[in-house]
């Protein structure tokens, strides 16, 4: 499956969509989402919920180092060059981009679940975090600088990171309730 669809992918580039592509996977970079966290973190300290503060900026420091410890035990290449238009020295499985992206994807939209403010529980706002994490993870399919199981896998371990964290913070609620 992997091979089919890096070739079919190669095979459908067109320039202008590499170019979306290259932007959407900078501005999806594991730095770039780093950024975003802290941003997040700083925008929840100063509303004093320091507990919501904590699950992110945990949720994606354990889970970046989740990742590059999977990269260096599952030790996987990345596709061929020059297939790949991605210069990158580091192992392909899972995406970092897919599951960091996916690990902010998923605590940011469980706190917007729990919000009081309306407009941030609307459907349409809800899911832009997961838009972005799926375009994300797809820029890296398109580029050629992941397989396809690199960015499925990064996308469900992430998805599962941000879920424990807001698993961990909510029991940790009610425990101090």
């Amino acid at each position: 499956m992997d091979s089919d669809v890096l070739q079919w992918m190669v095979a459908h580039r067109v320039p202008w969509l590499t170019d979306v592509f290259w932007a959407i996977t900078t501005l999806g970079n594991t730095v770039s989402m780093f950024v975003l966290s802290v941003v997040v973190c700083v925008a929840l300290l100063a509303s004093k919920r320091v507990p919501d503060a904590i699950m992110v900026g945990g949720a994606m420091l354990t889970g970046w180092g989740a990742m590059s410890l999977g990269k260096l035990l599952w030790g996987r290449d990345r596709p061929p060059i020059p297939e790949r238009l991605v210069e990158i020295s580091t192992y392909s499985f899972p995406s970092g981009h897919a599951m960091m992206s996916a690990i902010l994807a998923t605590t940011v939209t469980a706190l917007m679940w729990r919000s009081t403010v309306s407009w941030r529980r609307n459907p349409v706002v809800l899911v832009l975090p997961a838009v972005a994490s799926l375009s994300i993870g797809f820029s890296r399919i398109y580029l050629g600088a992941h397989w396809t199981t690199d960015v499925l896998a990064g996308w469900v371990f992430g998805v599962l990171w941000g879920l424990a964290a807001v698993a961990i913070t909510a029991r940790s609620r009610s425990a101090v309730r």
